[in-house]
């Protein structure tokens, strides 16, 4: 009897995923619809082809660009994201930089989650000069899984709660052979805890982050040789970023973080990309648990919701084919492989971390490429259906 029980419960959770899933995916699709039919009627109205750039009228400054985005994980629950943003040239005749973006979003999830944020990117000067900025202020209701878990092993989540301000900037000047280097500082202002008992074996929330301040100042140094900032077709970027928090600029804590990334782009033919992405993390010294090496953050890898691997060191890398398709659309397919340890020598080939997927793509904004995104990846503890605004590197 305690079999069959088990076994219905599984199959019951099973259905559940399913469904959920399915309904996350009906929602992305409704949203890309109803953009469709309204940049499609805003072309009959101008009687512009869309695959037709020769008819085009004079050209704009810039291009607004507003998404409504249906997200769900089991970690934040099911919600909404809205992005808009202005992408733009901070100066019409400078016909060297990159278009320069602003931005805001916000969101908000079933499980009480909220957040806005406030930033950009401008590049300036022919771009020998980039900046970026943010703040950001919210709170999260997540299920954290603690430090070191081991993939294969039952998950012990608790219902973990944070909630803050944090601000960023950084200022990167070109010293040549598209070279970029600067200074960067970060301020978080921070509170946490469990919301609920907490189960045996369960992550508990350190007294001394329980309410904290963390600051750091931090350099970037950036090798950027892609075609475009948004959709790139040939070319790499290599980053490179150095975090120091520390008491003297008023970080409770004293830790350093450093990460280390490749991507690079190449044309197999005609509106067909092969993208390949390679990356490291490094924490180092007394680190609060949420600035660990956070796999499945930031694309690194799809497949893997934030919070359910975390540690001081981690490597992902992964490739990815797109192709474009006609009306705006597109597909990509993808895979990768990666893993998280308390020290480099401690990974072990049983308890790496391998995902793979498929995605579709809607091109919002023709002139820079801008396309909304969604994916669905399977990695080795379930899967996550992932959309967004932008390719995911």
């Amino acid at each position: 009897m305690p079999d069959t029980q088990s076994n219905n419960c599984r199959g019951q959770k099973a259905l559940l995923s399913q469904l959920t899933l399915s309904r996350q995916l009906k929602a992305a699709l409704l949203v890309l619809v109803a953009i469709s039919t309204v940049l499609g009627q805003t072309q009959d109205a101008v009687k512009n082809d869309p695959d037709d750039d020769e008819n085009k009228p004079r050209e704009k400054r810039g291009s607004l660009v507003i998404a409504p985005i249906p997200i769900s994980s089991p970690a934040f629950g099911s919600g909404l994201l809205i992005i808009s943003g202005y992408v733009f040239k901070f100066n019409e005749r400078d016909q060297v930089s990159p278009p320069s973006w602003l931005g805001a979003a916000g969101a908000f999830t079933n499980n009480g989650s909220r957040g806005l944020a406030l930033g950009g990117r401008l590049y300036l000067s022919e771009n020998k000069y980039q900046t970026t900025f943010a703040a950001i202020k919210g709170r999260a209701n997540l299920d954290f899984f603690g430090i070191g878990r081991i993939p294969g092993r039952s998950p012990i989540s608790v219902p973990l709660q944070m909630e803050g301000t944090v601000f960023f900037g950084e200022v990167l000047r070109n010293v040549g052979r598209n070279i970029f280097v600067g200074p960067r500082y970060q301020y978080r202002r921070l509170s946490a805890g469990i919301d609920g008992p907490v189960p045996p074996g369960g992550f508990e929330v350190p007294e001394i982050d329980l309410k904290s301040n963390s600051a750091a100042l931090g350099v970037h140094l950036q090798r950027d040789r892609r075609d475009s900032t948004f959709y790139p077709t040939k070319g790499n970027l290599v980053d490179l970023t150095a975090d120091f928090f520390d008491q003297a600029w008023g970080s409770r804590r004293e830790y350093q973080t450093y990460k280390i990334a490749y991507n690079g782009f190449h044309s197999l033919a005609n509106k067909q990309i092969v993208a390949y992405r390679a990356m490291a993390c490094l924490a180092n010294g007394s680190v609060p648990f949420y600035d660990l090496c956070l796999y499945g953050f930031n694309s690194d890898l799809r497949g893997y919701t934030t919070g359910e691997f975390q540690n001081r060191r981690m490597f992902a890398t992964q490739a990815e084919y797109r192709l474009e398709l006609p009306r705006r659309l597109g597909v990509v397919a993808f895979g990768g492989l990666g893993g998280v340890g308390r020290r480099w020598s401690e990974f072990r080939s049983d308890q790496l971390l391998p995902a793979g997927g498929i995605g579709l793509r809607f091109k919002l904004d023709k002139k820079n490429h801008i396309n909304y995104r969604i994916d669905l990846a399977f990695g080795r503890e379930g899967r996550t259906l992932a959309i967004g605004l932008g390719e995911a590197f």
